[in-house]
């Protein structure tokens, strides 16, 4: 058998640190920083213990580069909704859509953790801290703006009708993540109702 060249070695490493890395997720959203344990997430990774240290040298350091992808791509989303195609509703409701997609629920509770839990680290405060709802307000404000204006959206205070939205979907991904019985997370259209003119 031939040996691996540095190209395949790099491509090896780069798989098993995204299986790390979605192992961790799942166990983070569901346990947070201070109930995880270094081995819960080997273990769900089915990686030993020590291959675990040679990507990441502590949950510390794990924890706070998903919560950082995580933010980037929260940030990246939201800045791509003004180019989607379709009026302001319809880029609204595409987007509806993605934050109510169920495969982001761990990501979406990675960082209600970070935002929620003790014991996060500095950087991650600081993330949340850099990544606050304004930001995401203003990355929102010309889509809403422009659905306003164009009759789709509500009157009123643009900023107040943004935060507000992504507040209720918000409480929504936290109510689904809990996995209540008979709960059902509502669609899109009918959430929509809270912000479109009548």
């Amino acid at each position: 058998m031939a040996p691996l060249n540095d190209e395949q070695l790099h491509q090896i490493r780069d798989e098993r640190r995204e299986q790390i890395m979605g192992a961790a997720l799942k166990v983070f959203a569901k346990r947070g920083i201070i109930g995880t344990k270094m081995s819960m997430i080997a273990a769900e990774a089915r990686i030993s213990h020590g291959l675990l240290y040679h990507y990441f040298t502590s949950k510390e350091e794990l924890f706070t580069t998903l919560v950082q992808d995580a933010m980037v791509s929260s940030q990246e989303e939201m800045s791509s909704v003004r180019d989607l195609p379709g009026s302001p509703l319809e880029k609204i409701r595409a987007l509806t859509n993605d934050i109510l997609d169920e495969s982001g629920t761990p990501y979406f509770m990675l960082i209600h953790q970070a935002r929620t839990s003790d014991g996060v680290p500095e950087k991650v405060k600081q993330l949340i801290e850099d990544y606050n709802m304004k930001k995401f307000v203003d990355l929102l404000l010309p889509v809403f703006i422009e659905g306003q204006q164009a009759g789709e959206l509500t009157a009123g205070d643009p900023e107040e009708l943004i935060a507000s939205y992504l507040s209720v979907l918000s409480g929504l991904m936290v109510l689904n993540a809990q996995e209540i019985g008979g709960y059902r997370m509502p669609k899109a259209d009918f959430l929509l109702k809270l912000i479109t003119s009548p």
